[in-house]
């Protein structure tokens, strides 16, 4: 069933059963836009890996060329909160991946146990519904501190 962007699986006019799929079909909805939310997040999480690599080998290379001045140069200094900028993205990609997969899971449960109550389409009975996950949220942390990270 496709769903139409005017129609509202809570209006009272709705039969049970037509609300039931247009509720169906707003949480398949949400759970194809989670997951493209999550490649998006995969391919900045890529690019940021790269590019705090890049860093990272600049840095060593300052550090070996500089010797005991590196601690001191200003330039260094800067290259090294960029990174330590970089890592702080990571994690909260990282945290970000694991909170989307999380509710993206919780979501599809409930269109497959809407589903499998509401239209019974099954024909043996046996209706494949993904276990929801068993913990409420995998992710407790809900900001990043840079300052938290050591780096060398």
């Amino acid at each position: 069933m496709q769903m139409n962007e005017s129609s509202d699986p809570f209006d009272p006019g709705m039969t049970p059963l037509l609300a039931a799929a247009e509720l169906q079909d707003h949480l398949m909805t949400v759970t194809h836009d989670l997951e493209r939310l999550q490649r998006l997040l995969d391919d900045a999480g890529e690019a940021l890996s790269m590019h705090f690599y890049s860093a990272s080998n600049h840095v060593h290379g300052l550090m070996q060329s500089s010797g005991e001045q590196a601690a001191a140069n200003p330039i260094l200094k800067k290259v090294i909160e960029d990174i330590a900028g970089a890592i702080t993205a990571l994690q909260f990609q990282d945290m970000a991946t694991q909170l989307i997969a999380h509710t993206s899971q919780r979501l599809r449960n409930c269109a497959d146990q809407l589903a499998r109550d509401t239209f019974g389409d099954d024909e043996d009975g046996e209706s494949v519904v993904e276990l929801a996950p068993l913990r409420p949220n995998p992710v407790t942390q809900d900001e990043m501190d840079a300052g938290s990270i050591e780096l060398f």
